[in-house]
C-alpha cells in the first residue's frame, strides 16, 4: 500500500504554509521528505500505526477482490505485503511490487516466502501481457501523477474478464488536506496528495479499457470507531472510495 510515483530529490520538497501553522500549534517540526523516501522513513512502524483508511482498506479490499485458491494475482503498490501476504495464505499465487526497499523489507520479514519485486507504478510493470488473473492496487493513488500509466499496465498484465480492484484515500479528505503523515523521531513527516478525483479515476480505467466499473464509498462507522478510538471525528464521513473493473 505504499504510493509511488513522484521523485524524490535529495533535499526535502518545498515548505507549505499549512506546515508552518501545523508546527505552530504543535510544537513538531514538518518535513517533506518525497514519497519514497518516506515510505522507507515509515516501514518500521507502519503497521502499527492507527491508521482509519489503512483499517478500511483492510477490511473491504480482499472482499471485493474474493481472490480464488490458484488464481494469480498482482498487489500493484504492496508496502508492507498485507494483502499478498493475506492472499498467499489463501493459496492464491500473489506477486507484490512496490518502490520502497524499507516496506519490501518489511514484508519479507512477515512471508520469506512471498515474490516480491521493486518497481514504480509510473513504469512498465516487469511482466508479461495477460498473466495475472486480477490486480489490486490499495491506497496509492494520492501519489500516482500519471493515473493513465498506472490503469493501462494494470490492464495489459490481466487476463480477458480479470479483475481490477483499486482503492483510494478519499478525494474528499484530500480536499480538506488530509494527506499521508507519521511522526518518527519527535519530527512530523507528510508526504502530499495527489488531487484525483472519482471521475478521474473512472474516465482514465475507461480510457485504459476497463469496463463494468463500480465505486463503492465506504464512511468511517461506530465499528472503526471501536477498534481506533482516535478516528471519531471520521464517524459518518467517506473514508476510502472502492472501484471494481474487469479487462474485457
Amino acid at each position: 500500500m505504499t504510493a509511488q510515483g513522484r521523485r524524490d530529490t535529495q533535499q526535502d520538497a518545498p515548505r507549505r504554509k499549512d506546515d508552518v501553522k501545523r508546527e505552530q500549534r504543535s510544537g513538531v517540526p514538518v518535513r517533506r521528505p518525497g514519497v519514497q523516501s518516506g515510505y522507507d522513513l515509515w516501514a518500521s512502524s507502519y503497521d502499527t500505526t492507527a491508521n482509519p483508511t489503512v483499517y478500511l482498506d483492510r477490511l473491504h479490499t480482499l472482499r471485493a477482490l474474493d481472490a480464488q485458491p490458484g488464481e494469480k494475482v498482482l498487489d500493484a503498490g504492496c508496502g508492507t505485503g498485507a494483502h499478498v501476504v493475506a492472499l498467499r495464505r489463501q493459496g492464491v499465487a500473489s506477486v507484490g511490487v512496490d518502490f520502497s526497499r524499507g516496506m519490501l523489507g518489511v514484508a519479507k520479514q512477515v512471508d520469506a516466502s512471498v515474490p516480491l519485486l521493486v518497481g514504480d507504478l509510473h513504469r512498465p510493470l516487469p511482466f508479461a501481457d495477460a498473466v495475472f488473473d486480477a490486480v489490486v492496487c490499495s491506497l496509492v493513488s494520492e501519489h500516482l501523477e500519471q493515473l493513465h500509466v498506472f490503469f493501462a499496465e494494470a490492464r495489459r498484465v490481466l487476463v480477458s474478464g480479470g479483475r481490477f480492484v483499486f482503492t483510494a484515500f478519499h478525494p474528499e479528505l484530500v480536499g480538506a488536506g488530509v494527506e499521508a503523515n507519521f511522526t518518527r523521531d519527535a519530527v512530523e513527516y507528510r508526504l502530499g496528495a495527489e488531487p484525483h478525483g472519482v471521475d478521474d479515476f473512472m474516465r482514465e480505467m475507461q480510457l485504459a479499457g476497463f469496463g463494468g466499473i463500480q465505486v463503492e464509498n465506504v464512511v468511517g462507522d461506530e465499528a472503526l470507531v471501536e477498534a481506533l478510538p482516535a478516528a471519531k471525528k471520521y464517524l459518518g464521513k467517506s473514508c476510502l472510495v472502492l472501484l471494481t473493473a474487469k479487462a474485457p
